[in-house]
């Protein structure tokens, strides 16, 4: 494709060098990569400019690049744009022949939430008889095919082609996550969404946002700018008033608590599930079975009924497509484990969510509530203490361990971590190895009790120092298990 062709609808473009009836057959972000007839992206970042690095990229196969800031002395075509993340979705997008035109695009924005609410909302869509795709923390799906993701929100270059697979795979609707990273980024720039929904917003990803203000405006932008149609917000986030007080879009709101035009009542929670009535402002009102329990899966399922709703899907299909979702990986998630005890995979890994899955766990388990966390390195360091305060407050027993410490040392955040714990006066310990972690957990185990692993959910990996060393919990929990069985006999 010409590159003249790639920027026929990007905004933002101050000023060009060379010549623009270059054939461009590859995108890249990374000048390591070798390229056939590369456009490289000098994407300015906090640790690294990409600028630095054109001439491996024009090394490399590289022949055109897009910059803030010219590059003196190279031969190749540049393209100096106002925004290099922005031009890039918008390049993206045409390079593979705008398939997010294509697509209806469902949003999902939140602190907590959001993957579930993307499950839901593809698993109501699908029973109404659309083909469906999900992209989000878990991974891309088309239909029942997983494909990997390495981001909740994928880089412009790798989203537009999921963008094209689900369009070539006769793909209608999306359901997709968005990341507050994604929107800062400028990744969604170009797309346009059917419906998006906000959840809520807790403490979180402050190691890149700074500010809960910051994080919060971030979310807010999303729906400020035109690029979603309809908005579903929770009524009973505080944090709601603030963007129902600026929207300009149709919107629904939808909670427990509150007045909201789409709300749950009758709400009963089990170890099998939650059932519950919604109601859409006294007038129509639908019954709801569903196979995940806790409250928050209340607002999850609330969340996806009102973007169904939107998306004009009738009341049986909504109930039906929430009660065929048995599970979500790594949410909530009881393993077959064949012991007298439960074992729980769950992702929480912020304050708000290793409380909300405590306090759900505890209203079904008949004896102890055991929970083994930690925190991720190189990640908002003030959640740490708080998650330490909540789990001494909440559970019978912590085990605190590594999560993925990354570049930082274990030891240092499991302090932080024990810092908020001790005052609780909470029965733990320290395991810094996960693995044994875990396997304390089991043999500690017992009759009526439930063991929640937290803060890994669906990762099959451990980030440390840099390197991500396969551990999928799943896998690590049958392997312990069959260990003290032996040594049992």
């Amino acid at each position: 494709m010409l590159l003249n062709e790639l920027l026929r609808d990007v905004p933002g473009i101050a000023e060009t060098r060379g010549d623009l009836n270059t054939e461009v057959a590859t995108l890249s972000i990374n000048s390591r990569e070798k390229q056939k007839r590369g456009l490289f992206f000098c994407i300015p970042g906090a640790k690294y400019d990409a600028h630095e690095f054109a001439q491996q990229a024009v090394d490399n196969g590289s022949v055109a690049l897009v910059v803030s800031h010219f590059i003196e002395g190279q031969a190749v075509p540049q393209v100096r744009v106002d925004n290099v993340r922005s031009a890039m979705s918008h390049i993206a997008s045409a390079f593979y022949g705008h398939p997010a035109r294509k697509l209806r695009l469902i949003g999902v924005t939140g602190t907590k939430g959001k993957t579930t609410t993307s499950y839901l909302v593809k698993a109501i869509m699908e029973s109404a008889g659309f083909r469906t795709g999900l992209i989000g923390t878990t991974g891309n799906m088309i239909g029942n095919e997983h494909l990997k993701s390495n981001l909740t929100t994928p880089d412009p270059i790798d989203l537009h082609l999921c963008f094209r697979q689900m369009v070539d795979a006769g793909v209608e609707v999306v359901s997709m996550e968005v990341s507050a990273h994604a929107i800062d980024m400028r990744r969604l720039d170009g797309l346009t969404f059917e419906a998006a929904c906000y959840t809520n917003l807790s403490q979180d990803h402050l190691d890149y946002f700074h500010t809960m203000e910051h994080y919060f405006e971030t979310k807010k932008s999303f729906f400020m700018h035109g690029q979603v149609i309809n908005a579903a917000l929770n009524a009973d986030e505080e944090t709601s008033a603030r963007i129902l007080a600026d929207i300009k879009v149709p919107y629904l709101t939808f909670g427990i608590s509150a007045n909201a035009d789409l709300f749950a009542r009758d709400i009963e929670i089990s170890e099998e599930g939650v059932s519950f009535r919604i109601q859409l402002r006294g007038v129509e009102e639908m019954e709801v079975n569903m196979r995940m329990t806790g409250m928050f899966n209340v607002y999850n399922a609330l969340a996806a009924a009102s973007l169904a709703m939107i998306a004009g899907v009738d009341q049986a299909h909504i109930c039906e497509g929430l009660a065929s979702v048995r599970a979500v990986p790594g949410r909530i998630e009881m393993l077959d484990t064949g012991t007298p005890y439960k074992v729980i995979l769950d992702y929480s890994h912020s304050p708000d969510a290793l409380e909300n899955i405590l306090n759900t766990v505890r209203m079904f388990t008949k004896k102890r509530v055991i929970v083994l966390f930690g925190c991720g390195g190189d990640r908002d360091h003030g959640k740490r203490p708080m998650m330490g305060e909540i789990g001494g407050r909440l559970a019978d027993f912590s085990i605190l361990t590594s999560d993925n410490p990354r570049t930082e040392d274990p030891e240092a955040i499991l302090e932080a971590i024990e810092e908020g714990m001790k005052p609780t006066h909470g029965k733990y310990v320290i395991i810094e190895n996960r693995r044994e972690a875990i396997r304390y957990a089991l043999k500690m185990g017992r009759a009526g009790d439930v063991i929640i692993l937290a803060g890994k959910g669906h990762e099959t990996y451990q980030d440390v120092m840099g390197v991500k060393r396969p551990f999928d919990e799943k896998i690590v929990v049958n392997e312990l298990l069959e260990e003290l069985r032996k040594e049992a006999q």
